[in-house]
């Protein structure tokens, strides 16, 4: 996820604080790490830079000046891009998951504890993400569909891996004795 693209995004309601973006950001989009302070601002300074956003106005408070931004035309163009434009699957492809797996392969490390280790942790997240399905509505209904199905898939992964350790091994050993010319 583009962090400034979403915070792009959220101003184009309205004109925000920083302070207010982050808020909006935490509420929608960071159920596990709320965003820093310091991320928003240096990201409105960027966004600014960049034409994308602009200071519409600035209010006198107890501290430093509050500053509100809104977007540019330029922004809103950015942001439609950014929604419409598909993600190219491969960005999937490579998760630290599957790096310790091959990484254990190439090693002779056991793979079958980290297969085993990833799959309880997998469950566990599972049912905590079944019981706030349950409640879950509008975009946090969306965020624990999304990673249910996520882990799912991962599941299947490494079930599907398991199966294969011994042929999975041979196979990634010879490709790297191979690369180093063995």
């Amino acid at each position: 996820m583009s962090t400034a693209t979403t915070l792009l995004a959220l101003l184009e309601p309205e004109p925000a604080h920083g302070y207010t973006l982050k808020q909006k950001f935490d509420t929608w989009f960071a159920q596990r790490r709320p965003l820093a302070f310091g991320q928003v601002y240096a990201t409105l300074g960027r966004l600014e830079r960049d034409g994308l956003a602009a200071m519409v106005g600035v209010d006198p408070g107890g501290g430093p000046d509050r500053r509100s931004y809104g977007i540019t035309p330029a922004g809103v163009a950015r942001v439609d891009q950014w929604v419409f434009e598909s993600q190219a699957p491969d960005e999937f492809a490579t998760s630290d998951l599957c790096a310790r797996v091959t990484v254990a392969l190439l090693s002779g490390r056991p793979v079958e504890r980290i297969l085993d280790a990833q799959r309880a942790a997998h469950l566990e997240r599972m049912r905590v993400l079944q019981e706030l399905r349950r409640k879950a509505t509008g975009a946090d209904l969306l965020t624990t569909t999304y990673e249910l199905a996520h882990l799912d898939a991962d599941l299947r992964w490494i079930e599907e891996s398991g199966t294969r350790i011994e042929l999975l091994a041979k196979q990634i050993r010879k490709e790297g004795n191979d690369a180093r010319g063995n």
